[in-house]
């Protein structure tokens, strides 16, 4: 069924009874051309776009929970493509450009809203380093736009400018950016691969992976062994534990990672605004609520839940940038389990045991690059060879010493 304005004028003349679900519940084939592991929002892009883009369509997602119940609907919605690094730019410009025509490709309201994300900058070292940044953005075909203390100020009138620690002094602005109903684009993905014949498999855990002769033949789960001809991983912050299933050892840590929903208020913040002095970003939500996260936790886990020091910093540095902060409450927070790479940034590569695809490693920039990770992914699979724009993502870059240091700080997880 394709929603419209029409189907639901008329599915409201009767009653609201004719409606489908949104996708099927379908039982495990013994054996798919392709089994994805996660039914996340990267392993359900990848494949919607095996089928849609390659004509891929004997494909299984297995997810342990329900969808939504990982990292995409654990995050803070935030898109936006204000990368440096050759590596990255044209990977997350790729994504942006998929956001901007996501609803209308797969028939589903995402709430895309493309309000602006503003990095606020401190110092006279910050502005120099994100001049850098907005330069090589409009290299690369990239809006971004260099404000002032007064045009911020204008922009956002709430800002603590007055600090004497952390003086605002202006922003790399990119007008493109903005954010997305989490959610959502997992239901979006989810139905568009369903009614392309995938089928999507919940409470479907994977416990085993099964190889002869060095190839992936299939995987055991929950639910029974299922036979594949390929097999990809895209199980986010447990990449490690499914990948040691096959024996390979990845360089990630998994990290906690929590982000926090405060009390509805009237409308005060048009933008994602993010903290240049300290790791805080914001922004808010349609139903009023401010959606805000900063730093991980800092120790390795594996749990969906955080501890209370963290909430304190990241209280902290939202109130040193906005000290009207200090009077909202809190309404809710959770967790998620970032798999942290040792130069912060993804990995979409080949494995050295054959049949054996492996997406991971994407720290703080999973949602945003949900799209062109699953489209990337998809052609990897469906050619064997990596897309052009994913091309630096490889497994073996820190063997060879090709890392991709968005931020400059070193090849250490929790740096990044």
């Amino acid at each position: 069924m394709r929603y419209s304005a029409l189907s639901i004028f008329l599915n409201g003349l009767r009653g609201n009874k004719g409606w489908a679900p949104a996708w099927r519940d379908p039982a495990p084939k013994p054996h798919y051309d392709v089994v994805i592991v996660g039914g996340g929002g990267h392993g359900l892009a990848t494949a919607y776009y095996l089928a849609k883009e390659f004509g891929v369509t004997n494909v299984a997602v297995l997810e342990k929970g329900y969808l939504g119940s990982g990292n995409i609907g654990r995050n803070t919605t935030i898109i936006r493509s204000n990368y440096l690094l050759p590596g990255n730019n044209p990977f997350y410009e790729l994504s942006m450009k998929l956001w901007e025509g996501l609803e209308q490709d797969f028939n589903f309201n995402a709430m895309v809203s493309q309000r602006g994300v503003l990095n606020l900058f401190h110092s006279d070292a910050q502005r120099d380093a994100y001049t850098r940044r907005g330069n090589a953005m409009r290299l690369h075909g990239v809006d971004a736009e260099l404000l002032d203390r007064q045009a911020v100020r204008r922009k956002l009138p709430f800002l603590d400018f007055d600090n004497a620690r952390f003086p605002v002094m202006g922003g790399l602005y990119q007008p493109r950016g903005g954010t997305v109903r989490h959610d959502a684009v997992a239901w979006g993905y989810a139905r568009g691969a369903d009614g392309r014949g995938i089928d999507i498999i919940t409470q479907c855990e994977v416990i085993g992976i099964r190889t002869e002769n060095g190839k992936v033949t299939g995987v055991e789960t929950s639910r029974g062994f299922i036979g594949c001809g390929k097999l990809a991983l895209a199980a986010a912050g447990n990449s490690t534990v499914v990948a040691d299933m096959a024996g390979l050892r990845l360089p990630i840590e998994s990290h906690v990672l929590q982000a926090f929903v405060s009390e509805g208020l009237k409308p005060f913040i048009d933008n994602v605004v993010t903290f240049g002095a300290g790791h805080f970003y914001v922004s808010q939500s349609d139903k009023g609520g401010l959606v805000f996260g900063g730093d991980i936790d800092g120790y390795n886990s594996y749990a969906q839940r955080g501890n209370l020091a963290s909430v304190e910093h990241v209280a902290e540095a939202g109130v040193a940038m906005i000290p009207s902060l200090s009077r909202v409450r809190y309404l809710r927070s959770w967790g998620g389990v970032m798999d942290m790479s040792m130069d912060g940034s993804p990995i979409i590569d080949r494995t050295h045991i054959d049949n054996l695809y492996l997406n991971a490693g994407w720290c703080y920039g999973g949602f945003k690059a949900t799209p062109a990770s699953g489209f990337c992914y998809a052609h990897l699979i469906a050619r064997n060879t990596p897309h052009q724009t994913a091309r630096a993502f490889r497994l073996d870059r820190f063997a060879r010493g090709y890392q991709i240091d968005e931020k400059g700080v070193g090849a250490q997880p929790n740096l990044h």
